[in-house]
């Protein structure tokens, strides 16, 4: 409550019935999809809190959270908003990470539906300036092609961090370790949408809070990496996965010894991870399949 809601007492059951099981609560919510430009597969919803309660946006308002129910695609659909909760969740608590703030919430009929505080309005309702890679970028679907958010590789993401952010040292390791835990938790969409730099009070650029972490895989039969040329392109992205991180970390002017550190820090936590899945909001089945596939990872980082 703290956190997400700054300390407001929220009430966990929202005031609507889930909109794939209420024709009625679908018209209301689709009504919604106009008021949000974010973009992506999943539904997205734009909410905001008054006095305790959630509700959705009227015109010409602007929503200060994004609800995310249970999508109509992919395998176990169903069990995606604790999926995205628990590895977010596990991102900031085990491992550092700084995470857009989110909680898990349910519809009416039990549905459960993820939401996550939009970091890119302020206290007061203004908005604060975010750019996404693909945009820093120059890539649109007009310009690139429908998969134009997948071209390239994650080295690139450092070098726009170069060109926009002043403190390059300082925010180019939190980009690499978000890419390691990507790694690690099989989020194998992590596109150029999915990276973003944020305003600062300053007036220049950071990177922006950790979004839409999850273990893809649960869900699509996807890759290890969203983007098409992997971690490095050419002739760099070859050897174990363990040496393409380092070599990654090297072009991208990190220091041997920050990205040994890092490593350390993201191959330790099982315990604390476990405990996380354990306690998620996740069935059995897929609790099982999580572990394994974090496990099967740790293992390749290990280069066991």
């Amino acid at each position: 409550m703290k956190r997400v809601f700054s300390g407001k007492k929220v009430y966990h059951v929202l005031p609507y019935e889930s909109p794939s099981d209420n024709p009625e609560a679908d018209e209301l919510f689709q009504e919604n999809t106009k008021r949000i430009s974010i973009s992506g597969v999943q539904e997205k919803f734009s909410t905001l809190l008054e006095k305790n309660k959630l509700r959705l946006v009227n015109e010409g308002e602007r929503g200060t959270y994004i609800l995310k129910p249970v999508p109509s695609v992919g395998k176990k659909a169903d069990q995606m908003p604790a999926n995205e909760h628990l590895t977010m969740q596990i991102a900031r608590q085990v491992y550092g990470i700084e995470t857009a703030e989110n909680a898990l919430i349910f519809f009416k009929n039990g549905s459960p539906a993820y939401i996550t505080r939009r970091f890119d309005v302020k206290e007061d309702g203004s908005k604060r300036a975010q750019e996404d890679f693909a945009s820093l970028a120059e890539r649109t679907p007009q310009t690139h092609g429908e998969h134009y958010k997948y071209l390239g590789s994650y080295l690139e993401l450092f070098q726009l961090m170069k060109r926009y952010v002043p403190a390059y040292k300082l925010e180019s390791p939190k980009l690499f370790r978000v890419l390691v835990f990507n790694y690690l938790f099989s989020n194998g969409d992590a596109h150029f949408k999915n990276f973003s730099l944020l305003e600062t009070p300053l007036g220049d650029y950071r990177l922006s809070p950790a979004y839409d972490l999850l273990n893809s895989r649960i869900h699509i039969d996807d890759k290890d990496f969203a983007l098409e040329g992997g971690l490095l392109p050419g002739k760099f992205g070859q050897g174990t996965i363990l040496r393409q991180f380092f070599t990654l970390a090297e072009q991208a002017g990190i220091s041997e010894k920050q990205t040994k550190d890092m490593f350390s820090l993201l191959k330790s936590g099982s315990d604390k991870v476990e405990k996380l899945i354990t306690a998620s909001f996740l069935n059995e089945s897929t609790k099982r399949n999580y572990w394994q596939a974090y496990q099967a990872r740790l293992k390749r980082v290990a280069g066991e």
